[in-house]
């Protein structure tokens, strides 16, 4: 993926007026989000949206400690993507149990506010991913915001897809397959993260043995 393609010119910190803008914005975005969602996925019974309306949370929650570290030495930058990585393993694995558990049980969701609330935090999930367009490519502590931007935006075609699918075949499983689907993408976000987390938490250490 991008994480490779600038060779091993130094990554983007985040220390930009623009770039903490543009964070401030998608903090906003996600926690109006979160109520809207959280709400909409209790009514319609709907596991794909309390699914996504979490991943809200998370992300309102990620980005502040994002906005928090910007400045900071590489090393805890690094321990803050780690514990975002982590924390986006957690809500995977969360949301994958949750479904597993629902599947078991009866209940239809409700197709139409499933299709309304995915088009509207698709709406907002892609202004947030246009937002951050240009600031993909930072390093972990930025680049784990692009990537929960996208997997927001990935996961509203998802549900408005589980709504069509609840509609067409008045079951409950394209609802439950799609939580299932999102939670892997998560925890597949997840591994990414951490990964270079710890790489730059190692990279970290260095300046501070040369000096």
């Amino acid at each position: 993926m991008a994480a490779g393609c600038c060779g091993d010119r130094p990554k983007f910190d985040g220390m930009s007026a623009g770039f903490r803008r543009a964070l401030c914005w998608v903090i906003a975005i996600n926690a109006v989000m979160f109520a809207v969602e959280l709400t909409a996925g209790l009514a319609a019974g709907s596991q794909a949206l309390k699914a996504d309306a979490l991943d809200f949370l998370g992300d309102t929650l990620t980005y502040g400690i994002s906005l928090a570290v910007l400045g900071q030495p590489l090393r805890t930058r690094a321990l803050a993507a780690l514990a975002k990585g982590i924390s986006l393993a957690v809500m995977g694995v969360w949301v994958l149990g949750s479904t597993v558990w629902l599947a078991l049980g009866p209940g239809l969701p409700k197709a139409e506010v499933m299709g309304a609330i995915g088009a509207l935090a698709l709406a907002a999930n892609v202004a947030s991913v246009l937002i951050l367009l240009r600031f993909r490519n930072g390093d972990a502590n930025v680049r784990s915001v692009w990537l929960c931007s996208r997997n927001d935006a990935i996961g509203n075609v998802a549900v408005m897809a589980a709504a069509l699918g609840v509609f067409g075949t008045g079951t409950a499983w394209p609802d439950l397959i799609v939580a299932a689907a999102m939670s892997a993408l998560f925890l597949v976000s997840a591994v990414q993260i951490i990964a270079q987390a710890l790489d730059e938490r190692r990279q970290g250490r260095v300046p501070v043995a040369a000096e």
